[in-house]
């Protein structure tokens, strides 16, 4: 009776996994869920791959603290992992969200109060990595300090964006409308971001 009833739970688990599932972090000071970028980038990927693709808004304040969106992103990828081990799993984020995706693929161990990074073989759930207005591109590109996701990660920087083109200070202020949503949603690079993912899906 107790295989039964394991194998039935195990059926229902499966029947809840989405082939895909997208874990999207939102750029800081947005409202709770995928942001303007996520939901875009989301909407366009549904587009291309059917609308069964799941969505995982990252749960943290959206202000500072990049570790706690990190610590969730990454606990969100170890649940599917255990639980839908035929997902495959898009990692997302925009400005702030960008920043915590890098910390779970960049870094192998613990770091700052990240204290929840992916156990090795990890790696193997994730199908692509999608990037917008990232700031790690002031020291150097994600892809450049994550070689194990090179070739499933995009990493989009619209135009003259102070947050992911490293400008003068001084013009931060003229530039910065390249660093807003709807710069990276009307210049075309969420849908650019989502034909490559689909891709890898």
């Amino acid at each position: 009776m107790s295989v039964l009833l394991t194998d039935i739970g195990m059926a229902n688990a499966a029947a809840t996994c989405a082939p895909a599932e997208v874990v999207f972090a939102r750029g800081r000071m947005e409202p709770p869920g995928p942001g303007q970028v996520g939901a875009a980038f989301v909407t366009a990927l549904r587009q291309l791959r059917g609308p069964n693709i799941g969505l995982y808004p990252v749960n943290y304040p959206a202000d500072t603290q990049v570790d706690v969106g990190a610590n969730d992103m990454s606990r969100r990828v170890q649940w599917l992992a255990r639980n839908c081990p035929n997902t495959k799993i898009v990692l997302g984020g925009y400005s702030l969200g960008a920043a915590a995706t890098d910390l779970v693929i960049a870094v192998p161990i613990s770091a700052f109060t990240f204290n929840s990074p992916l156990p090795r073989g990890a790696d193997q759930h994730i199908a692509a990595v999608a990037l917008f207005g990232n700031g790690v591109n002031w020291a150097a590109p994600i892809t450049a300090l994550s070689s194990t996701y090179q070739n499933r990660t995009i990493d989009l920087c619209h135009s003259d964006d102070p947050i992911c083109n490293p400008s003068s200070p001084y013009k931060w202020r003229a530039e910065w409308k390249d660093h807003l949503a709807p710069g990276y949603i009307k210049s075309g690079m969420v849908n650019q971001a989502a034909k490559f993912v689909a891709a890898r899906l």
